[in-house]
């Protein structure tokens, strides 16, 4: 079964020579595309499946793996995983009153012969 996600990653402390091997890494992982250098730590999210039967945490030590081995070293790697298939969720609607309300104007009426004078 697989489960959808929104995963995003911050690396930080890696060794600065070794940044492209290391997102290329994180991006063998997962579709990490757009990378971003936020002083000094790289960052980048996207979303994609968690198949048979791996959870966040064996995919947050499967990426860690492959990050620490591209920078040769130990570096900090944090993941932020959002589950999607069951996210919290509101409805709103609103209705004639809001309109009035928000636009600033009565319930539309037909146009009477007052209204012409």
């Amino acid at each position: 079964m697989s489960r959808r996600y929104e995963m995003s990653v911050e690396i930080a402390g890696h060794r600065p020579e070794k940044a492209d091997a290391v997102c290329a890494a994180a991006a063998s992982q997962w579709g990490f595309a757009d990378w971003y250098d936020q002083d000094g730590a790289l960052t980048a999210s996207a979303e994609g499946n968690l198949c048979g039967g791996e959870g966040e945490e064996q995919f947050t030590e499967r990426l860690a793996v492959a990050i620490w081995k591209a920078n040769g070293a130990y570096c900090d790697v944090t993941v932020d995983a959002t589950y999607l298939e069951s996210l919290p969720q509101e409805t709103h609607c609103l209705d004639e009153a809001d309109y009035a309300r928000l636009i600033g104007k009565r319930k539309s009426r037909p146009a009477t012969s007052a209204d012409a004078s």
